[in-house]
């Protein structure tokens, strides 16, 4: 290989280089904050943190946790409404006891409804206007220490978004 093509070479190899370095700084901003699986409620006893399946359209939302027979005391179900509306929610074909947080856009709990029965097809209102609404294992709301007024950490709520 002569001289000229040698320093073609190089520099070629360099350009990628370059190339592929941006690429990896450009995407490590989302790759810190692209998490949707990872919720923290924050109590006055601690953070406590949550593996959760966000639900974002009709579909996923109406089917919610429908027909689970189990949820791990550390999972739960963030269902995104994408903005804030007075919202109801109903346990019919629901087979576990759960908990349902009520959760502006901004991240703080708004309201908590504590065990509802399964199969129930009572309403559950949100009965003021929230933008999220997470469903976590009946009682564990309590077990926390969960209270209105409470925040919430997840790349779609508050700062997140």
């Amino acid at each position: 290989m002569n001289v000229g093509n040698w320093r073609l070479a190089i520099a070629g190899r360099t350009a990628r280089a370059g190339m592929m370095a941006g690429v990896v700084l450009a995407m490590l901003p989302l790759a810190a904050c692209s998490d949707e699986g990872r919720l923290v409620l924050n109590t006055a006893t601690g953070a406590h943190t949550f593996n959760v399946e966000v639900v974002d359209t009709p579909e996923t939302r109406a089917r919610g946790l429908m027909f689970r027979e189990e949820l791990a005391d550390d999972a739960g179900m963030l269902f995104d409404f994408e903005t804030e509306n007075t919202v109801s929610f109903w346990m019919m074909n629901t087979l576990i006891p759960l908990d349902m947080i009520f959760i502006g856009a901004d991240g703080v709990v708004k309201t908590i409804h504590v065990n509802a029965r399964p199969q129930d097809p009572t309403s559950i209102p949100s009965r003021v206007p929230v933008r999220f609404v997470l469903e976590i294992p009946g009682g564990r709301s309590r077990e926390i220490g969960l209270e209105p007024g409470d925040t919430v950490e997840h790349p779609r709520i508050g700062a997140g978004q």
